[in-house]
């Protein structure tokens, strides 16, 4: 194949990744068994062109892709661990671990396929805004459908969380956690495009008028959206992961450091303080308020006793784990498994737990959880190494956005299940591919070897 044969294949592979990563949100986040399976089709279809290409380019790998091959072996570690689970008995629930199994080989092949064909500037840049537009989107439908009294989700009326937004997600905080990742890629955006010029009022009044006022308008409407969800822990997790990296590299670039201040000022109290307030603000406030008193209050309230019920189910899913510490009851199998345990006082079936890491140690056990915990730990280390270099604005903005949605959903993890959703954790899987592909971005050109 010629090199531009070549860079075309390349480019209409990293069009069907994005517009496969538009589509996994729409089907209720891809989150019941027949968008479950179309997404597994789907990134094994685009697989299969994606290998066909190397096959008849012999094209190298790009350099991402050759240094995230830890990641990439992490990944394949915890998908052999579930099929060892499945070969061997292990698992109490066989279908539903092969069921991970199955979605789990896709993620990594999803991850691989973007380290790969999204190395340099211009394709980044595409799987960046491909992302923020995708949040966006989810952001203007679910206000939309919030304050018109519509109240559709899906191809359908909502059922849960009237009066929340929830996008085209079933739970207000699986949209609450997906925006989390879209506005970090949004706020990275408006990073890796600021400038190097002396700061003035100039420069501050372009940052609402000029290009950046798209961005930044764009932000405005996902942040209405986020706290519409009234998601409490979906909004601690977007502002603590802002305020934590912001802080990182303001203190990193001395030269800019009051430019970075004032960014993250604007969209704390323009987006939060000022236009939120007319979008649900205070009914959030008061959640987040009487979170403090639902414990003691025992079920006086329906809020208390969703809380109560979490606690309970935690304490339950304690004696899960104890059983089985090691080798996991089996990827997928916690909704098998907690019935056996729970008592009368939870009349409610569950089908995950509110607490990612304890269900991933109570199906993978820590065997499975070391490939999850290298996974995370390298893509931090790799997002943190792109967000520190500070004298590429590109670098720093993409290492900013990667760090920022890695962070915020690992907080939203400790309370929700964000990454048993599909749509989500493939998302988090890409946006843990950008902090590499940042720190070792190649040029416009991709490398190739010719026939």
């Amino acid at each position: 194949m010629s090199r531009e044969a070549i860079s075309h294949s390349q480019q209409r592979l990293q069009y069907a990744i994005c517009a496969l990563l538009l589509w996994l949100p729409l089907p209720l986040g891809s989150n019941r068994l027949w968008s479950n399976g179309l997404a597994v089709f789907l990134i094994a279809l685009i697989g299969v062109f994606w290998v066909l290409l190397h096959h008849r380019g012999t094209f190298r790998f790009s350099q991402a892709m050759r240094r995230g091959a830890p990641l990439i072996a992490c990944l394949l570690f915890v998908q052999t661990w579930a099929f060892i689970q499945l070969l061997f008995g292990l698992s109490i629930a066989p279908s539903e671990t092969f069921l991970y199994f199955t979605l789990g080989l896709a993620y990594t092949l999803l991850f691989t396929m973007v380290l790969d064909l999204f190395h340099n500037r211009k394709a980044l840049l595409t799987l960046l805004y491909t992302l923020f537009i995708s949040g966006t989107l989810q952001a203007f439908y679910g206000t939309s459908m919030v304050l018109s009294g519509l109240e559709w989700g899906f191809l359908g009326v909502k059922t849960f969380s009237q009066g929340e937004a929830t996008g085209t997600f079933v739970n207000r905080n699986h949209l609450a956690g997906y925006l989390e990742l879209a506005l970090a890629c949004g706020v990275g955006l408006l990073m890796a495009h600021r400038n190097s010029q002396p700061l003035n009022w100039q420069s501050l009044i372009e940052l609402f008028t000029g290009p950046k006022a798209r961005i930044r308008l764009a932000l405005a409407i996902t942040v209405i959206a986020l706290v519409m969800t009234h998601s409490r822990m979906g909004n601690t997790a977007f502002f603590s992961s802002l305020l934590v990296v912001g802080s990182v590299l303001a203190l990193r670039s001395k030269k800019h450091r009051l430019r970075y201040s004032l960014i993250l000022v604007s969209l704390i109290v323009i987006d939060m303080l000022i236009i939120s307030q007319y979008f649900g603000l205070q009914k959030l406030q008061e959640r987040l308020v009487n979170t403090q008193f639902e414990d003691r209050l025992d079920g006086a309230t329906l809020i208390a006793r969703e809380n109560v019920k979490r606690d309970d189910v935690a304490n339950y899913a304690w004696s899960l784990l104890e059983d089985r510490p090691l080798v996991g009851s089996g990827a997928g199998t916690f909704e098998v498994a907690f019935p056996q345990l729970a008592g009368p006082d939870l009349p409610v079936h569950f089908d995950h737990l509110h607490n990612d890491y304890l269900q991933f140690g109570i199906e993978y056990g820590a065997i499975g959880l070391l490939g999850l915990i290298g996974f995370i730990g390298l893509a931090f280390y790799h997002s943190a190494r792109a967000l520190i270099r500070v004298e590429s604005h590109f670098k720093s903005g993409v290492g900013f956005a990667a760090c920022m949605g890695l962070l915020a959903l690992m907080i939203h993890s400790a309370a929700d299940f964000n990454l048993q959703i599909p749509a989500n954790a493939a998302t988090f899987l890409v946006v843990s591919a950008m902090g590499l592909l940042a720190r070792f971005q190649s040029a416009s050109k991709p490398a190739t070897r010719v026939n």
